[in-house]
């Protein structure tokens, strides 16, 4: 019945604690408290008969109702935020053996009670401000054991549970070594404890407003923000930056030094934009020729007319020649010309079904060449044309060698490069006269020679 008194005092004890709420300190104030201690006489001498291993092992540990109770008055204090100083008042109800054989009583049946204090020290790795934070512990104690004093010294572990720096709950596990084997044993010392702070409260030091700062007026004539003793332009509002003065273009050169206030531009131009002499929208800095009007891809100059003949360029198909805008800048071949190479083609002969030129063709095909020596930026384009004798996938292929015999022709004279020469056939799809009679084939059956420039 006592021991179940004692449980309950301790949920009491600790669902009231667990309530309590203040401000967390990293170092507490002194506590004062009570607790519930139980002291275990029988193990200790287990482990002296046998070992500490074998009591283990064979798990010889007193059972809880062979634990002796008792109550404690605590009184703890923080030293530091790591080390605290704590003394405590055991009201102990025990059977030592010690006392026991000391004793004149003949009753083995009662308990002895005795009065116990002692002091320790107790260390630990977290501050005080931690809810949780276990411990261990030294101290010096002694008691009265049936009319004789007996010293102990208390070591062991324990673990604070930190209610808001106001409740602290304290559980503690010990082993006393005795220090008068004559008249105390050895024992294990179990207690939980409750405490409550009765510190004051620190007062904080309440720092008193400064006085008031006398208002000053300072005057603004033009509302920028910038007062009239640091305003270059007092009496027209602007930036803070320009010391008062506006810059209406944000070309960052105020007003008052801009020549062009309203169009962005540039300090060594006087806050005006580059110039653009000749309006061809590249400003004469990065324009070659700023005195006449030029486009951007040539830097400001015009488009190039290498030949001087009025056609730049660009939409010049001989650059290099002087021609005609109505020849796209190339000259025309003269008509006297155009006829030679015309007669000339017209005595053009082939083996009959064959590219194979006859050494009739040569002469004509030698006056070609001569004209195109005399002009060099002369081009001829050869085309072989045939009857429609015969599929017309084969007479396709035979214009096609035709031309490229004659080609072939000009460039082993060594007289015209092959840049200027271009050979394509057309089969019979391009007949001149009529294919129903014999002559109209022969007509057909030709090969045509076309100058040009470009």
């Amino acid at each position: 019945m006592k021991k179940i008194f004692v449980l309950a005092s301790l949920f009491c004890s600790s669902f009231f604690a667990m309530n309590a709420q203040t401000t967390a300190s990293p170092v507490k104030g002194s506590l004062i408290g009570f607790g519930f201690n139980f002291t275990d006489f029988q193990t200790p001498a287990e482990i002296k008969a046998t070992s500490l291993h074998d009591v283990f092992k064979n798990k010889d540990f007193s059972s809880f109702r062979r634990l002796d109770v008792g109550f404690s008055l605590l009184y703890w204090k923080g030293l530091t935020k790591n080390l605290d100083f704590s003394a405590r008042y055991n009201g102990l109800f025990f059977d030592n053996s010690k006392s026991t054989a000391n004793s004149s009583s003949t009753n083995s049946g009662t308990s002895d009670y005795s009065n116990e204090l002692e002091a320790s020290l107790h260390v630990r790795p977290y501050s005080d401000n931690h809810f949780f934070s276990p411990f261990i512990s030294a101290g010096l104690g002694g008691g009265n054991y049936n009319g004789k004093i007996a010293p102990y010294a208390p070591l062991g572990i324990g673990f604070q549970f930190n209610l808001q720096s106001l409740t602290y709950i304290f559980l503690q596990a010990n082993y006393r070594l005795s220090l008068s084997k004559s008249n105390l044993d050895n024992g294990l010392f179990y207690a939980f404890g409750i405490t409550e702070n009765i510190s004051k409260p620190k007062e904080q030091k309440v720092t008193p407003p400064p006085p008031p700062i006398p208002a000053v007026v300072v005057k603004d004539r033009d509302n920028d923000g910038v007062v009239d003793s640091l305003d270059t332009c007092p009496d027209v509002a602007g930036l803070a930056k320009f010391n008062g003065c506006p810059d209406t273009d944000g070309d960052g050169i105020v007003d008052k030094d801009d020549k062009c206030p309203t169009v962005a531009g540039l300090a060594r131009y006087q806050g005006c934009p580059v110039p653009d002499r000749d309006k061809d929208g590249i400003n004469d800095e990065e324009d070659k020729c700023p005195d006449v009007a030029g486009v951007a891809r040539y830097q400001g100059c015009p488009v190039p007319d290498t030949d001087n003949d009025g056609v730049n360029d660009e939409d010049d198909k001989c650059p290099t020649v002087v021609g005609i805008k109505e020849n796209n800048g190339c000259p025309v071949v003269k008509e006297e010309i155009v006829k030679k190479v015309a007669a000339s083609a017209k005595s053009i002969f082939f083996a009959s079904g064959s590219s194979k030129l006859l050494p009739s063709s040569f002469t004509s095909l030698n006056k070609v060449v001569t004209i195109l020596k005399e002009d060099m930026d002369l081009k001829l384009d050869i085309e072989g044309h045939t009857d429609n004798t015969g599929k017309a996938e084969k007479n396709q292929l035979l214009s096609d060698l035709r031309a490229k015999a004659v080609l072939d022709y000009f460039i082993k004279k060594g007289a015209v490069d092959v840049s200027r020469l271009a050979s394509e056939g057309f089969g019979d799809t391009q007949p001149v006269a009529s294919n129903k009679i014999a002559k109209g084939k022969a007509l057909n059956r030709r090969v045509v020679l076309k100058l040009k420039y470009y």
